[in-house]
């Protein structure tokens, strides 16, 4: 499996934490916030599966099945704690594990020439979503 394979699919993981996130949440104004960092990850996705298809790799259409096992700890875990403040928290720890997802591709010595501008500008929006996240747990903390 590629690198860029890989990493769109952490990505679209990271699409359904926003949905589940904004979904948990209860301020009306944190829901809109998490739905919109969904949209534009899945934007993200979409654009990375554009390079997918370009290359002849399959295309990322579903979460991985780690990502499905952290969003069933994550419901578990939301059980006992406040929507607003878990939601913060499970988006701010998917955004820092998708960050180190990219950073470590970009450290790859043998990463693909025509793949790293575009993992490069993928991982500025994802450095963005994890300022953001960032922000939002210290205000729902």
């Amino acid at each position: 499996m590629s690198i860029l394979k890989t990493l769109t699919d952490t990505t679209f993981d990271s699409v359904e934490g926003y949905r589940r996130a904004a979904d948990k949440a209860n301020s009306p104004a944190l829901k809109a916030i998490l739905t919109e960092q969904a949209t534009k990850r899945e934007a993200l996705v979409t654009r990375m599966n554009a390079e997918l298809e370009r290359r002849g790799e399959p295309l990322v259409t579903k979460g991985t099945a780690a990502g499905k096992m952290h969003q069933l700890w994550v419901e578990v875990t939301n059980l006992f704690e406040n929507g607003d403040e878990a939601a913060t928290e499970r988006v701010e720890e998917g955004e820092d594990y998708l960050a180190a997802k990219f950073e470590e591709a970009l450290k790859m010595d043998d990463l693909d020439i025509d793949c790293r501008p575009i993992i490069e500008a993928a991982y500025r929006e994802v450095k963005e979503g994890e300022r953001l996240a960032d922000m939002l747990e210290k205000q729902y903390d």
